[in-house]
């Protein structure tokens, strides 16, 4: 059966806890050039808390580590596996992204680090409790939620976040049971961004041949759909957009309006599978089967240009709506980040907790970096610049004596509350007993790896 899988696009958003050992004295080669002398190796250790185990936790505490020669760095996870949305969002044809896992294995591996999974701050411990355990509290959690569609018929049986879908079939343990019905042969995604793309070249691909958006023209079995009708005029726009998408961009105009030629021809004529992008168009209905119990279609909106500059312009309904037959909805419109515990501020309308330059406005000792600090925007390097960012102010606020000045029990008093709540944390070296695991199976049916689902079967075989 034909798959055909098609995202919808507005135009306008198109060009848019330990000491080091006894006797012993951190490494100069190890510190950048000034920091021997900014921090004594006299002074106190600085016990130093993050919050979520992806890359914006990973970079603060590598940052962190790197420089302040005595500095200690706690890692807590929600998950019992570390590396966030490396492990859980990236694509499977992206590995070149999970290499980034090699560096945030040697920091988890630091003398000056631990790894602390399967620990829910915010209802195993409190953000008050790791404050008062801790010098300074870095919030890194991310983005755990997807923002809603907002239009009838979301709940239907067949329309899933994108977020969602992604962490099914990346092995994220809470999406394990999602089980869309792939069954279908048209697939609607609704977004713009490189999440909906992952989707959809998941979608379309099969699993020896995952490329890139430029190969996606040339998938073996598929067919683009574009119309040229949405790119008129484009030619002397993309002349002021950035190179990167400027070669994105006339690679879409070639493929829509030029004719191909012999041999591509024929290959698109035997695809069995097509993608299309469409502008102009904005979801306004899920539309239900006869019996109501399963997604049938949507209803979008068409749309059209508001007259503005730069980011004033808007697209507007034309009062004008297409109905489009499918059996699957994604929906791709963003990420959002959730509140983590009551004392800590959060604006729920831009979904991040407040702060200056990473600092938690009008609670001192309290830092934020990645995208509950800045929004869910942006790729791994980006949070990288975000998070040395934060890490950066808080060294700063740790040597201008803004954080407390006596000595924090650090881990020792949160693993005392832990213990006494029955919740048992996976330290890395667990970590890694699980990672040889799902290499072992993978082994078996030629994968890299083949992914533990279960929490439950997690704690067996570490034995709790």
């Amino acid at each position: 059966m034909a798959l055909r899988c098609w995202r919808w696009w507005h135009w306008s958003a198109w060009p848019r806890s330990r000491p080091p050992p006894s006797g012993s004295t951190p490494s100069r080669s190890r510190t950048p050039l000034g920091f021997c002398q900014q921090f004594s190796t006299q002074e106190q250790t600085p016990q130093i808390c993050v919050v979520g185990s992806g890359p914006a936790g990973f970079y603060t505490a590598q940052h962190l580590l790197k420089h302040h020669p005595r500095a200690c760095v706690d890692i807590f996870e929600k998950q019992l596996v570390p590396f966030g949305l490396v492990r859980f969002g990236v694509a499977p044809d992206h590995p070149e992204v999970k290499n980034v896992i090699n560096t945030f294995t040697q920091t988890a591996r630091s003398d000056r680090c631990a790894f602390h999974g399967n620990v829910v701050v915010g209802r195993d411990v409190t953000v008050p409790e790791l404050r008062e355990a801790y010098h300074a509290v870095v919030l890194s959690y991310g983005a755990e939620d997807n923002q809603a569609l907002e239009i009838p018929g979301e709940e239907l049986p067949g329309v899933f976040s994108a977020r969602a879908f992604v962490g099914w079939y990346n092995g994220l343990p809470e999406n394990r049971e999602l089980a869309p019905d792939l069954s279908c042969d048209t697939a609607v995604i609704l977004g713009q961004g490189n999440v909906a793309l992952d989707v959809a070249r998941i979608l379309l691909t099969p699993p020896e041949h995952l490329e890139e958006l430029r190969e996606m023209i040339q998938l073996p079995g598929t067919r683009p759909i574009l119309d040229p009708a949405d790119f008129l005029g484009l030619q002397d726009r993309i002349k002021e957009v950035p190179r990167p998408r400027k070669r994105l961009t006339e690679l879409l105009l070639r493929t829509a309006t030029e004719k191909p030629g012999v041999e591509e021809a024929a290959r698109q004529a035997s695809a069995s599978r097509a993608w299309g992008l469409r502008f102009f168009r904005s979801p306004k209905q899920v539309l239900p089967s006869a019996d109501g119990r399963q997604v049938a279609g949507i209803r979008l909106a068409v749309t059209r240009l508001e007259q503005g500059v730069g980011e004033a312009t808007r697209a507007v309904p034309t009062g004008d709506v297409e109905d489009l037959p499918c059996g699957l909805v994604l929906s791709s419109i963003g990420y959002k980040s959730r509140p983590i515990d009551p004392s800590v501020p959060f604006d729920p309308k831009l979904g991040i907790i407040p702060n200056v330059d990473g600092r938690v406005m009008n609670v001192p000792g309290l830092y934020c970096s990645g995208w509950v600090k800045r929004g869910p925007t942006g790729v791994i390097t980006t949070t990288m610049t975000d998070s040395f960012l934060t890490s950066q102010i808080l060294l700063q606020d740790l040597k201008a004596g803004q954080l407390p000045s006596g000595p924090r029990p650090g881990y020792a008093a949160i693993k005392a509350l832990l213990s006494s709540r029955g919740v048992w944390p996976v330290s890395f070296s667990d970590w890694e007993k699980l990672d040889a695991e799902e290499v072992s199976r993978g082994q078996g049916t030629g994968k890299p790896r083949e992914k533990l689902l279960d929490p439950q079967e997690m704690l067996r075989l570490l034995g709790r």
